[in-house]
């Protein structure tokens, strides 16, 4: 039918005309089938049966009339002859219609019209295009990058310098890693003990104070007393030893 039919859609079949004529033997059988099948090949949406046997030929013309049936349901259209005889001059004649309600919202008259509803179209806004946000990203790209620099810088100067160290301790015969103050100062500390008694603990209670001082002042200590006069003279012969040693250096 789609080449019978308009292939416009909403489109409904609501009657249909035959005519032909029929050449025959009055005596012979003759049946005419006048027939549409279905679109999807389940039948025949029309089909009709005109009986010609025992009769002479002549010419028949028909007339129906459909409940508005869909355009989309008609298959393909034949004309078949069933005995003796044979049809001339057959034509087929379709009534139709367009179904103005066939999409609702052709109409508002229509049922299920739906209102349309307007969408106000909302801009996109990109954030990245804005001038002062690319300025702010600038910005911060730099000052990124400027600390990172000096992070590299940081670790170059460390690493220079650590290098620096390793090669000055490495040099056993430098003798810039030998300060002679330094180590008298470290044999005199190393060269005194604690007593043994020093690390005995103390039983864990409370000792309260026993002890009353007459006249209020505790006499020095002679042993003591030597003590740090020995160590201050040995204090001063090392500081002397320098002087003389920055002097020689001078001269």
């Amino acid at each position: 039918m789609t080449n019978i039919l308009p292939s416009q859609a909403g489109l409904e079949i609501n009657g249909l005309v035959y005519q032909y004529t029929t050449v025959k033997d009055p005596e012979s059988g003759m049946i005419v089938y006048v027939q549409n099948e279905y679109a999807d090949g389940s039948g025949y949406i029309f089909r009709n049966v005109d009986d010609w046997s025992g009769l002479p030929g002549n010419t028949v013309r028909k007339k129906f009339a459909f409940p508005n049936l869909n355009a989309e349901l008609w298959g393909p259209g034949s004309i078949e002859v069933e005995g003796e005889g044979s049809v001339e001059d057959a034509s087929v004649v379709y009534s139709y219609r367009y179904d103005t309600c066939f999409d609702p919202q052709s109409d508002p008259s229509c049922p299920g019209y739906e209102e349309q509803v307007e969408v106000p179209e909302i801009p996109i806004y990109d954030p990245l295009q804005d001038q002062l946000v690319q300025e702010d990203m600038e910005r911060k790209a730099r000052i990124q990058e400027q600390e990172e620099e000096e992070e590299r810088q940081r670790r170059r100067e460390q690493w220079a310098i650590s290098n620096a160290l390793e090669d000055l301790l490495g040099d056993g015969d430098n003798p810039g890693l030998v300060d002679p103050v330094a180590e008298a100062m470290a044999l005199a500390l190393t060269s005194r003990t604690l007593p043994t008694d020093y690390y005995y603990g103390l039983d864990g209670r409370e000792y309260f104070d026993t002890v009353v001082l007459e006249g209020g002042d505790i006499p020095d200590n002679p042993s003591a007393r030597r003590s740090n006069l020995a160590q201050q003279l040995l204090h001063q012969q090392m500081v002397d030893s320098q002087y003389e040693s920055s002097q020689q250096e001078t001269k």
